[in-house]
């Protein structure tokens, strides 16, 4: 038998190959695991994490406003569970963003809320004993002018947090006003320049008609000196106990509005300008008047654990603010 040669050997070894390329494989269509590096790696450095999760998520809550219809309303939540096993690496953030989507189909309440972190706590069974969330919006408000036939909508910035732990939710509301201050000081000297710029004018006088002082009260020389007011803001914390089964929004808002009593304006004509600048001048206000203010108001509250109120005067006589801040004193609570 002639040996093979090395020639036909290669060709034979090449038709072989060549047979098999042409084969089609058969695709494996079983479902296939997806890689979890949070539950199948355990992490580097072992420890408890006190909050877990996502800031700044865009959401839309339903939020009951005027004549008692359900608004839809922008907001972003931040949203936050504990990792208490120091050996799992990460926790399923994507579980926590889709029970926070999944509950805001009905209105925004301490229900609603509640809701939300137990199913956090559901989801997370074995990893998480507390959750956390804090929603930001800003909540709408129709408001009359002072005097003229007009309304128009004003809007106040909102906080609301809730902590679960165990069985227990703690709540926490915080609300920021718009008001002006007209500043008592300024006032004072004003008042004075006024009094002075009189007896120059009618110094030596025994007898003045009210007609001839009406006339120089009205007269632009007059007023040479105008008393300044700013803008203002005051923040407003407040914890709730398990009594209320609301979160007093409005209520802080009426409550505080009501003592300052100077609150922005929306839509003004002349009229309502006159009334403002009345306002004003019936309530001369130090940014510690203004706390003090807010502190009786705040105390008259129902359910109220702890507060802590801030008013900042944003000052046109200085390139600094004025604030004054007052809490409630409670022993470990809020800190001013």
């Amino acid at each position: 038998m002639t040996p093979e040669s090395p020639l036909s050997a290669q060709s034979g070894s090449a038709a072989s190959l060549a047979g098999d390329a042409i084969r089609p494989l058969a695709m494996d269509t079983s479902p296939r695991l997806l890689p979890d590096v949070a539950n199948d790696t355990a992490p580097q450095f072992q420890s408890a994490i006190d909050r877990v999760g996502m800031s700044g998520i865009e959401v839309a809550i339903l939020v009951r406003g005027e004549d008692d219809v359900l608004m839809r309303t922008p907001a972003r939540v931040d949203a936050y569970v504990s990792l208490d096993d120091p050996a799992i690496k990460g926790i399923h953030m994507s579980r926590l963003y889709l029970s926070l989507q999944n509950e805001l189909h009905t209105e925004f309440s301490r229900k609603q809320i509640e809701r939300i972190l137990g199913r956090f706590l559901e989801t997370h069974q074995g990893m998480s004993a507390s959750a956390y969330l804090c929603f930001s919006f800003e909540h709408m408000i129709q408001r009359a002018s002072l005097l003229s036939d007009n309304l128009a909508w004003r809007s106040y910035p909102i906080q609301v947090e809730a902590l679960r732990k165990g069985d227990e939710v703690k709540y926490r509301v915080h609300v920021r006003l718009t008001y002006s201050s007209a500043c008592p000081c300024s006032a004072a000297l004003s008042r004075q320049l006024l009094q002075q710029q009189f007896e120059e004018q009618f110094y030596g006088h025994n007898w003045l008609s009210a007609s001839t002082v009406l006339s120089w009260l009205g007269a632009n020389s007059t007023l040479i000196a105008v008393p300044h007011s700013q803008r203002s803001h005051a923040d407003i914390t407040v914890d709730l106990d398990e009594t209320r089964s609301d979160l007093p929004i409005e209520e802080i808002i009426q409550r505080t509005e009501g003592v300052l009593n100077t609150a922005v304006q929306a839509a003004v004509k002349r009229a309502d300008e006159q009334e403002f600048a009345r306002l004003n001048g019936e309530n001369l206000m130090f940014c510690e008047d203004a706390a003090r203010r807010m502190k009786s108001a705040i105390d008259q509250m129902e359910g109220v654990t702890d507060y802590r109120i801030q008013a900042s005067h944003f000052e046109s006589l200085h390139p600094h603010d004025a604030v004054a801040i007052v809490v409630k004193g409670v022993p470990g609570g809020l800190k001013p």
